[in-house]
């Protein structure tokens, strides 16, 4: 038996239980299947990142032609494509053992820097078009459209990190409080890591903003932490687990494979300011439900 047959696809994701049904059956799929062609290269999954993110600006760049569908079309297989990529990174991470602090910081910003480009085109492609008569309004819509997407994108990433969390006992995870965040930024120097410090400067804002939304996740994590020093007990792991993988499918709505199909759906059908209505009239309430969802669950988990 050679090396590769004993890695499974299993032990190249971070969750059965946090991946979608479209990851699952496609992109970790692929991604699986072009890690392992990659493992015994000398490329890491940072540099995987990195080209994932140009690959993905690259795709956004050919939205902007109105009325040309072929060519959106082509920027949305690329995009498809970088999103593959964003899968090999963190599958070859786990399937080497390659693992870096700046890996994990790239890694959560990729899709927000793609999201970016694609917003500042198609605010360029809505006021050029004119069509809508929107003019620069739209600029004012997109910025609100952009600051719903970064917020419900840090929403989503706490709760599927608090998951794998309290998967692993509550030791050996990803997930990490301000403060924590806050020790390590001043812990690193200009002189040395000030790559390093800028990406951690930005993390520390992202963490604030996950924070401040979440009191009682906060005091159920603390409780947890403070009770069980030593990694949280069988039963706890399954009680939260139980109540965490209800809240699973809502999470999934705002992950990249839904907006990308309601990418798709306004670009086939020329009307880009759907995009923008859906992410700030129908996601953002559904976020609010999930808060206030999850907030009740560790209440009364706290109680327990």
């Amino acid at each position: 038996m050679n090396e590769q047959s004993k890695i499974s696809f299993k032990d190249s994701l971070k969750s059965w239980d946090t991946e979608n049904w479209l990851d699952r059956v496609f992109y970790r799929r692929v991604g699986f299947k072009i890690a392992l062609l990659l493992k015994s290269t000398k490329i890491t999954p940072n540099q995987i990142t990195i080209f994932s993110i140009f690959v993905g600006v690259a795709a956004c760049l050919l939205f902007y032609p109105d009325n040309q569908l072929g060519i959106n079309l082509i920027g949305f297989a690329l995009l498809v494509f970088a999103n593959i990529l964003d899968c090999v990174d963190g599958q070859l991470s786990r399937i080497t053992g390659i693992k870096s602090e700046l890996g994990r910081i790239l890694d959560g910003f990729c899709g927000d820097i793609w999201f970016l480009t694609f917003y500042s085109v198609m605010t360029l492609r809505i006021i050029n078009g004119g069509e809508w008569g929107l003019g620069y309004w739209t600029i004012l819509i997109v910025v609100l459209s952009a600051l719903s997407h970064f917020n419900q994108a840090g929403m989503v990433d706490m709760y599927k990190t608090l998951h794998l969390h309290f998967l692993k006992g509550g030791k050996d995870s990803e997930f990490e409080s301000l403060k924590s965040v806050k020790a390590r930024y001043k812990s690193l120097t200009w002189k040395k890591d000030a790559v390093s410090k800028v990406f951690m400067k930005l993390y520390t804002f992202y963490t604030w903003n996950q924070e401040r939304k979440t009191p009682q996740l906060c005091s159920y994590i603390d409780h947890m932490t403070a009770t069980y020093p030593d990694g949280f007990p069988e039963e706890k792991i399954i009680a939260f687990r139980e109540k965490s993988l209800k809240m699973m499918p809502l999470l999934d709505c705002f992950t990249f494979n839904t907006r990308s199909i309601i990418m798709l759906f306004t670009l086939v059908l020329n009307v880009e300011w759907l995009y923008f209505a859906i992410e700030i009239l129908v996601l953002n309430p559904l976020l609010l439900f999930v808060i206030r969802r999850h907030e009740k669950m560790c209440s009364e988990l706290n109680k327990q």
